[in-house]
């Protein structure tokens, strides 16, 4: 596990991951998404997964990292990207259930919000198993507590 003190401006993490149709599924039912085009259940095949789905696991994989794990961490929200209107996410290519996710993190920015705790940015890119770009989220915030100086 890094401390806040640790962190730097361009480090990189990386994670792979998947989505299987039953996971799709209880995230849709969970979240309570009504999309009729991610409810085409009727062939059993792979699945398209919403973009909020793919966020969801890509956070959640974010706060499972070695680097990540055991600090007091809470996502805080997103700035928008100056260069795409003050978005903050990009999908440029669909991603089906049990296709692999490779996801780089890479920290954007870092700020001290008081003497307990800062502020991480963090870009999440993830691509296909043959490097196409799948989502691009850009500074994805979080306060995480600093190391306490006694």
């Amino acid at each position: 596990m890094r401390k806040f003190s640790e962190f730097k401006i361009g480090d990189q993490f990386f994670s792979t991951c998947s989505i299987s149709n039953k996971e799709l599924d209880e995230y849709l039912s969970y979240s309570r998404v009504k999309n009729a085009f991610l409810e085409d259940r009727a062939t059993g095949t792979q699945k398209i997964i919403s973009g909020r789905a793919i966020l969801s696991r890509m956070e959640g994989e974010f706060t499972r990292l070695s680097q990540i794990y055991g600090n007091q961490i809470i996502f805080i929200g997103t700035d928008g990207d100056i260069k795409w209107e003050n978005r903050n996410t990009r999908f440029l290519k669909s991603l089906h259930t049990d296709e692999v996710l490779k996801i780089k993190f890479t920290v954007s920015g870092k700020e001290d919000i008081d003497e307990n705790y800062g502020k991480i940015a963090i870009d999440y890119e993830g691509t296909t198993q043959d490097g196409e770009i799948v989502v691009l989220s850009k500074k994805n915030l979080y306060r995480i507590k600093k190391d306490l100086v006694k």
